[in-house]
């Protein structure tokens, strides 16, 4: 299972998720251009020492990154189709996420295997991006039995 974020803005954000994918035994793909330098000192203070503990891909634009995906696109959108109750996961998908400010474009859209939306409460517009990237990798790695043991 990966973890995949289009062009984050937020260094936090980043490191928190890095932190969750060595937690959880994923690996983390970064679609450049962010929006901060990588040595920034809020992702390493937000990832700890857990950095080093998990693999980390950085792509230098949304090309090099389409060209190695492995397995299916599971895109986490507000515009998904597919509710996560209703999603199904396998154990080689890419779950992606977009920018924190821009969300994920329409090429980005066009090309997911599956557009995934996390129902909210109505009137509410969406979740921090690493809260979405917990519960959709924590719901993916139940599907496939991926939890760490």
């Amino acid at each position: 299972m990966r973890l995949a974020l289009f062009q984050p803005d937020i260094a936090g954000n980043v490191g928190a998720i890095l932190r969750l994918a060595a937690c959880l035994g994923a690996a983390v793909d970064l679609i450049e251009p962010m929006g901060f330098p990588w040595s920034d000192k809020s992702r390493r203070r937000s990832a700890m020492d857990y950095e080093s503990r998990v693999e980390i891909a950085r792509h230098a634009d949304w090309e090099a990154f389409e060209a190695q995906v492995p397995g299916r696109l599971v895109l986490f959108t507000t515009r998904g189709g597919t509710p996560l109750p209703q999603a199904k996961f396998e154990a080689g998908d890419t779950l992606l996420f977009g920018s924190e400010g821009a969300g994920a474009p329409d090429f980005v859209h066009a090309r997911a295997d599956l557009a995934v939306r996390i129902p909210l409460r109505p009137g509410l517009r969406s979740l921090n991006v690493a809260v979405t990237a917990g519960i959709g990798l924590a719901e993916a790695l139940r599907q496939t039995g991926g939890w760490p043991e």
